[in-house]
Formats: C-alpha cells, structure tokens, sequence
C-alpha cells in the first residue's frame, strides 16, 4: 500500500477539507484536522499541516496537490520519517511456546538511539543480542506487548479462530490498546502476514477499532524502525515464555515446529499426558499427531 505524505499551507490544508468533506469520517484523533475514506485511498489531514494519502491511488490524489513522484532517487521507504506505530508478532510457526505480538510506538528522535543499539530485524540478530536489548528498548520506546499463552491459544482456536484471526485480533488489540495510551502516529504499519482483504474481514469481527489507517507491508521489520523495535521485544518474550514453560513441564523446549519438536512433544505425552502439551504447545499443529504416532 502506498504512503505519500505532503507539508501544505493553511489555505491547502483548508481546500483539502472543503474538497472531500463528503468523504469525511469520525476520529477521535485530537491532532487530525480531518480523516476521509476515498475511493481507492485514504486522506488523513492533521492540525500540523501534514496531509498522508495511503492507498493504491494514493499517488493519484496526491499528484492532484502538487506531489511530485521523486522515489527513483530515495532508498528510505515512505513514512519512515514519521512519528509512527510498528507492529510484529513471534511464535506463529513455532510448535511450543505462545504467540508475542507488539506494537512501538517510534518518532524521529528515537532514531538516533536505535541505530546506536544496532536495532535491526530480529530475524537478522542472535537470540543473545535480542536479550541485551530488548529491556532498554522497553525502557525507552513506547509500546504495547501481548503474549498469548499456549493454553489460551488452544481455547480460542477451539472458539472458532485460526491461526490468521488470531493474529489479526492481537495486531488490532496491540495497536488499540497504545494508542489508548496518547500516542499520535502519523502512520501504522503491521509487517504483511496476510492480505488487506483477509485482515478487514477478521478485523470486522473484533470489538475494539480506532479510525487510524493502517497499512500491511512485507517485510516491513527490514524497513522500519518501528516495526523493527516490535520484532526485537516480541521475539525476547517469546523466548523468556519457551523458557519458562519448560522449565514448568521439566524439559527443554526447542523453537520451531521440526522432528525434534515431534520428539519433546512425544515425551511430554508419555509423562504429562495430552494437558502437558495442551499447556506447552499449539495443539492444530501437524507435530501433535506425529508425536502421537511416535508414542503409539
């Protein structure tokens, strides 16, 4: 999804809202001027003279007002100047443990402090470096973290949820819950684990909603600070909860869903019986009938 963001005068910002003041929705927003709903994007107007066009003809509304297209000569991706919300999720493809998701909360002036930390994708740093930063990013950065315990996880599969839905109402959850907190992003990316499409369904199905417009960008820890800041804290709490459920159930768990998972799982029947791995593990996994037939 495309993100242009232009600084117009008082009398722009002022013509912008007459233009499409039919297209206007409601926010609670007190630092936006105006939000409105487009055909094919989205118009977001703040007090402080920003206009953001997001959407896939966000270029064509925007060119409208005098954006010139100028990307062959930037490598940053759009937005990332801005004060903004990034959010990642860790544990969806690992068998044991729960689900970690958050939401960050990043502005320009944190920028200088998180490269200093040598903040990039987790994906990309040790476990070990994750743990070293991961407090001070907590200490500094605003943000939003939810764990979903795998037992809990179990229960709202069991209620109707998948492993999408389920994500989409903890990205949602996280963002909510900050924004709640006075944050004002001026743009909020989720790191892509779907389509916009599928995310709008599920998310229609949820109680809590904000009027901030958000956008699902691939590999977007790689892109944005802020989601990067998300990747790290969520891949430490990931861990510090594998860690602490082993050391309940009496046995290392590995991360991930492979034999070796299949293996543990296998043992954890034998002594614990199908509630030690309810409490462990993502029972829909194809690794809890593997470990069935190992134990048979």
């Amino acid at each position: 999804m495309n993100t242009i963001v232009l600084k117009v005068t008082e009398a722009v910002k002022q013509e912008l809202l007459k233009t499409y003041q039919a297209y206007q929705q409601p926010s609670k927003n007190a630092y936006m001027a105006g939000f409105f709903k487009l055909d094919g994007a989205s118009l977001s107007i703040y007090t402080s003279g920003k206009a953001i066009f997001q959407g896939e003809k966000a270029a064509v509304y925007a060119a409208k007002w005098g954006w010139v297209d100028d990307t062959a000569t930037s490598s940053s991706p759009s937005g990332q100047g801005l004060p903004m919300i990034g959010t990642d999720e860790v544990g969806n493809g690992s068998y044991f443990g729960g689900l970690a998701v958050v939401a960050s909360f990043v502005t320009p002036a944190d920028h200088a402090f998180l490269r200093s930390l040598g903040v990039d994708d987790s994906k990309k740093m040790t476990d070990q470096k994750i743990c070293q930063v991961a407090p001070l990013l907590k200490e500094k950065i605003a943000h939003q973290a939810l764990l979903l315990s795998p037992k809990k996880y179990n229960q709202v599969i069991d209620q109707g949820y998948n492993a999408v839905s389920v994500k989409v109402a903890l990205h949602n959850q996280a963002i909510f819950l900050l924004l709640q907190k006075g944050v004002q992003p001026e743009k909020i990316v989720i790191d892509a684990f779907t389509s916009s499409k599928n995310y709008d369904k599920y998310l229609a199905k949820e109680k809590n909603h904000f009027p901030n417009p958000i956008t699902l960008e691939e590999k977007a820890e790689g892109k944005y600070l802020a989601v990067a800041v998300s990747s790290i804290i969520a891949r430490s709490m990931f861990l510090e909860n594998l860690v602490q459920l082993g050391q309940e159930i009496g046995c290392d768990l590995p991360s991930g869903a492979g034999a070796k998972s299949d293996q543990v799982a296998s043992r954890i029947l034998r002594t614990h019986g199908l509630a030690g791995l309810e409490a462990t593990a993502k029972l829909h996994f194809a690794n809890t009938q593997k470990a069935q037939a190992l134990l048979k």
